[in-house]
């Protein structure tokens, strides 16, 4: 049914200067589901990714999030409930990673210092860390992008090769994050070139390639898939 699905994509397809990057994507995603894809370098995810966030729009195709189109040019048609960490993490770098999740916290307003406190810990890092963001390493910057796309517990979170950077320790705690949340109700996206990763945590596996999206793994026989 309808209101059970988090993400359509019916009939994407988007072009950069002439050149088709995605072709036709149609894909249908259940609530609490963990969609998997895999893709090399060029092969269209990270562009995928943005249209679903409402950072760039399709040529053609419709995106609905949580039932709702995802509108250009209006504010109000953007999607609230996603959270993301889309290719390399960007913060403020003269302040802490607490300090600049509130600032990002205190655009919506829906948690407390309380929650981001938790989500700091969360991920694996020290809250009383005094250190500035240009000081932290690319694992600790990775770990801060994980916890500024899940501390607001949005419906749905993209994840593009959400474990760059992490050492073990910080893959483990990724993966358990994910399962919890899923447990919880939440949806992902993840993106990887570690298909291992992928298998593990995903219900549903698709791969892109040169803008084409065919599924290699599908638990919940989702319909209208290319």
């Amino acid at each position: 049914m309808e209101n059970e699905k988090i993400l359509c994509l019916k009939g994407i397809s988007k072009k950069f200067k002439g050149i088709e990057v995605l072709k036709n994507i149609n894909l249908n995603m259940n609530k609490g589901e963990v969609v998997g894809i895999v893709g090399s370098n060029g092969s269209g995810k990270t562009t995928l990714l943005r249209i679903i966030m409402g950072l760039i729009y399709p040529n053609e195709g419709v995106v609905k999030v949580d039932g709702n189109k995802v509108l250009p040019g209006l504010l109000a048609g953007l999607p609230t409930s996603v959270g993301a960490l889309i290719e390399n993490p960007i913060f403020l770098p003269q302040f802490t990673g607490y300090t600049n999740l509130r600032m990002l916290a205190s655009i919506r307003n829906v948690i407390n210092d309380d929650d981001i406190k938790s989500v700091i810990k969360l991920v694996g890092l020290d809250i009383n860390n005094k250190k500035t963001v240009e000081k932290y390493s690319l694992g600790m910057r990775q770990r801060l992008g994980i916890a500024q796309a899940i501390m607001e517990k949005p419906s749905l979170i993209l994840f593009d090769e959400p474990t760059n950077g992490l050492d073990s320790n910080g893959v483990e705690i990724f993966k358990k994050i994910v399962k919890n949340m899923k447990s919880a109700g939440s949806s992902f996206i993840i993106v990887s070139h570690r298909r291992e990763e992928i298998d593990e945590l995903s219900d549903s596996i698709y791969e892109i390639e040169n803008g084409s999206l065919t599924i290699l793994r599908d638990l919940h026989n989702n319909e209208g898939v290319q």
